[in-house]
């Protein structure tokens, strides 16, 4: 059965001068154009394509990639607006159509905003900004230490709200982020805890650390400090993103390693860095 608003995997019935044929099943005999058909393409391959709509309603494969899939969120430009509504560009030749009546804030051409993808009354692939219409904060099945997908949303007092696998809302707290980061980010994150309300707190660390990846950190300062005659002016109390830049870890990870350092006497602490021991 063919899966609109997602990809699919076809089989190609014939070639052409016009394109390729594809098995749409019970929608019948899918053109694919000549321009995007791979080289070498032939009759009982199989390709992968993305299904949207055409303005008659029609099925149409494409191999170009979307920005979002049916059900899912993306960060996307509105490329016009009129008195239909608005329209965004979401990676394919149809722009994504987004009624009035789903605009959570009025949208302009030119900005960006966040859009969830769904298939409206008519069976048409429609986008809606209206985020908390479609997100809960409710766990939805996940489990505390879980690798997850974010979309970085809004920024609150707290941190930034963040859409966890394009399925439910979780927190971002601002004063345990090590990095920049900014709204429409896409982002791994792990979940740190659920909370008794059912609302979800996120973090960009993997929690509970492995002794093997905090050797890995402190191999890395060591390394840092022999390229650079001994000396790292970064300590406790340098900037995370400085942190980050230099490691890839945040300032909780690196204290941590440079503490396993410093116990074994291979480093020693300054006020404007760490040196090591000769």
């Amino acid at each position: 059965m063919l899966k609109i608003g997602q990809y699919n995997t076809l089989s190609v019935l014939e070639t052409g001068s016009h394109g390729a044929i594809l098995d749409g099943g019970e929608h019948g005999r899918l053109l694919l154009s000549l321009l995007q058909c791979p080289q070498d393409l032939a009759p009982g391959d199989e390709l992968e394509v993305f299904i949207y709509l055409d303005s008659e309603g029609d099925p149409v494969p494409t191999t170009r990639r979307a920005a979002a899939q049916l059900g899912q969120v993306a960060w996307l430009e509105i490329v016009e607006v009129n008195h239909l509504g608005a329209f965004a560009d979401w990676g394919l030749a149809k722009d994504l159509f987004i009624p009035f009546a789903e605009q959570q804030h009025p949208l302009s051409k030119g900005r960006h905003s966040l859009v969830k993808i769904y298939l409206d009354k008519q069976g048409r692939i429609t986008g809606s900004t209206r985020i908390d219409h479609w997100i809960k904060d409710e766990p939805s099945g996940l489990k505390p230490r879980e690798k997850v997908s974010l979309i970085i949303a809004d920024k609150t007092e707290l941190g930034f709200k963040a859409v966890i696998n394009h399925q439910s809302w979780g927190l971002l707290y601002g004063n345990e982020l090590y990095r920049r980061i900014k709204k429409g980010q896409v982002i791994d994150g792990y979940v740190k805890r659920i909370r008794e309300d059912g609302k979800v707190d996120l973090s960009l660390d993997q929690p509970g650390f492995s002794q093997e990846k905090m050797d890995g950190v402190a191999g890395a300062i060591l390394a840092a400090l022999e390229q650079n005659q001994g000396f790292l002016a970064l300590n406790d109390k340098s900037p995370p993103p400085e942190i980050y830049a230099a490691f890839g870890v945040s300032k909780k990870v690196f204290k941590q390693a440079v503490g396993t350092l410093y116990k074994q006497r291979r480093i020693s602490l300054e006020s404007n860095g760490i040196r090591l021991n000769s």
